[in-house]
């Protein structure tokens, strides 16, 4: 039970990083998560890495234009969007954070709901390039990197999912009991690991790279 990845063909492999933006990592911002923050260090690492054996970068930003056009009902969801306080293109917290920036010609792609394939063109990209399997790093684990992996496996790419390279917020209790965000990531991991792909840590997937 649970799909698992033996080998990774890096001519066929992209890892998307999914919102290391200011918003999320970066102290002082309004949606900062510490967990993903903490992540910082060792993905700057994994991603040169994986540069080094030629697996594409790419990456998503979750922003929304400040008219509203195209907010859906993500100002009812999240009060920064409403206030124009976070989230918003053209602002400081809709960059990538400096210690996990694109380098080269790596691109960035802009996306309005949590998956980074939703009406965007992150599948044409993937498929011109011939990839067949993701990697999922990044910020939310519950929120933006599942609704992105999920997509992937439903787009019919092999879904590798980063445990040690993804985080999460602590959800306040919305009628269902409390529960800390370490059990929070935990639960998410192993819904992953039943329903979507194959969760490994950073240093199992760059073991599996072939040469």
């Amino acid at each position: 039970m649970g799909f698992k990845i033996e080998s990774v063909d890096p001519k066929k492999t992209a890892v998307i990083v999914v919102d290391m933006q200011n918003d999320f990592v970066t102290e002082g911002f309004p949606l900062y998560t510490p967990m993903a923050a903490a992540t910082i260090p060792k993905m700057s690492k994994f991603l040169d890495e994986c540069r080094e054996k030629g697996i594409y970068i790419v990456y998503t930003t979750h922003v929304h234009r400040a008219n509203g056009d195209d907010f859906g009902i993500y100002n009812k969801l999240w009060d920064c969007v409403e206030k124009r306080e976070g989230l918003i293109c053209g602002t400081p917290g809709g960059e990538i954070a400096p210690g996990v920036a694109p380098k080269g010609d790596e691109i960035v792609i802009e996306k309005h709901r949590y998956s980074g394939f939703y009406n965007t063109d992150l599948d044409i990209v993937l498929r011109n390039r011939k990839i067949e399997t993701t990697a999922i790093v990044g910020v939310a684990t519950d929120v933006c990197c599942f609704s992105t992996a999920r997509d992937a496996m439903f787009y019919g790419y092999d879904v590798a999912f980063i445990s040690d390279l993804t985080g999460t917020f602590q959800f306040p209790n919305m009628g269902y009991g409390d529960y800390d965000v370490e059990l929070q990531q935990k639960m998410t991991l192993n819904n992953i690991a039943l329903t979507t792909g194959d969760v490994m840590t950073a240093d199992e997937f760059v073991s599996k790279i072939r040469e």
